[in-house]
């Protein structure tokens, strides 16, 4: 293969349609909640408000990617091409959940819900970034400042938890 088609290959590779990445989301959102709801009975008292409100968060954001992909007005936006972000091997594989077991310890709920608000927030504030102004970019933009509250008040609670002996 020569170099122009190795770049315009790897160019290639660098993209996806704004339907495939809100396929994308739309799964990782689902997982979320499917996950943290299942967690829900299995966590001590002191964090399972916490998870109750991150089921429900997610299902909120499912609920939003879902309502956005059945808008008729999106369709002019739902081929775009927008570069992949940096961060979208994080939050693909952020599908992938965890055993925790049946007496998860609160640290790793923690750390678990860290790392995925975390890959969220880097995911949906890059995608912002990287389309056009419209119903899409509005969506993304609110969903990486949502994600970065849950991140700054998952720390602050971790730090309550972890490091000071509890809430």
């Amino acid at each position: 293969m020569t170099e122009g088609h190795s770049s315009g290959y790897e160019r290639l590779q660098s993209k996806k349609s704004l339907a495939e990445i809100l396929e994308i989301a739309v799964e990782f959102e689902r997982t979320a909640r499917d996950f943290y709801t299942d967690l829900i009975p299995k966590v001590s008292k002191q964090i399972r408000y916490l998870v109750e409100e991150l089921a429900e968060e997610e299902q909120h954001h499912f609920n939003l990617f879902n309502e956005l992909k059945s808008r008729p007005d999106i369709e002019q936006y739902i081929h775009a091409m927008v570069d992949t972000p940096a961060s979208d091997q994080r939050f693909s594989d952020a599908i992938q959940l965890p055993d925790l077991g049946e007496k998860p310890d609160d640290q790793a709920v923690l750390q678990f819900a860290l790392g995925r608000e975390h890959a969220a927030m880097e995911q949906y504030r890059s995608l912002a970034e990287s389309t056009d102004e419209g119903p899409i970019k509005a969506l993304f933009l609110f969903l990486a400042n949502e994600e970065t509250l849950h991140k700054n008040q998952l720390e602050k609670l971790y730090y309550e938890t972890i490091h000071s002996g509890g809430v």
